[in-house]
C-alpha cells in the first residue's frame, strides 16, 4: 500500500510547478500512511488534515488560475471537480472533529483516487493546452 504514494514519472504533468504541488499530495499521504502504520493516525490526522485543507486551496487555486489564463476549454467542469474535492476534504475533517474514529483509512482512499483519477485523467486533459502556450 505504501508504494502508492511514490512519485512515479507516469504522474508528472510536465510542467513544474504543478508537479511539485502534485508531489506534496504524495508527501501528504506517506506521512498519514506512516503515521498509521506507526499507531499514531488518530493522534496527527488533524494536523495532516489541516495541511490538506491548505493544499487544496493553494493548488486548486494555481490550477485555476493558470486554466483561465491559458483559456483552457473545459475549465467550469474541472473546476467543479476541484470544488467536490474541497467539499469531501471539509467533510472529512468535520467527521474528524464531531470524532469519527476510522477516519484515516478513508482518507488515505481518498488521496489514493485522488490521485490516480483527477491527476492522471483530469489533470492531464488540461496539460497539452499549457504545453501548447509554453507553460513549463
Amino acid at each position: 500500500m505504501f508504494s502508492m504514494f511514490e512519485w512515479k514519472n507516469e504522474y508528472a504533468m510536465g510542467i513544474g510547478s504543478l508537479d511539485a504541488q502534485h508531489q506534496n499530495l504524495f508527501a501528504i499521504g506517506r506521512e498519514l500512511y506512516a503515521a498509521m502504520s506507526a499507531g499514531q493516525g488518530k493522534s496527527v490526522l488533524a494536523r495532516i488534515l489541516d495541511r490538506l485543507v491548505q493544499y487544496t486551496a493553494v493548488h486548486f487555486a494555481h490550477e485555476e488560475r493558470l486554466m483561465q489564463l491559458y483559456q483552457y476549454p473545459n475549465f467550469d467542469t474541472h473546476k467543479a471537480e476541484h470544488d467536490a474535492l474541497v467539499k469531501q476534504v471539509l467533510a472529512f475533517q468535520a467527521e474528524f472533529t464531531s470524532g469519527r474514529a476510522t477516519m484515516a483509512v478513508q482518507v488515505l482512499q481518498f488521496i489514493k483516487d485522488w490521485l490516480e483519477k483527477h491527476i492522471k485523467g483530469s489533470d492531464f486533459a488540461y496539460a497539452p493546452c499549457l504545453k501548447t502556450q509554453k507553460v513549463a
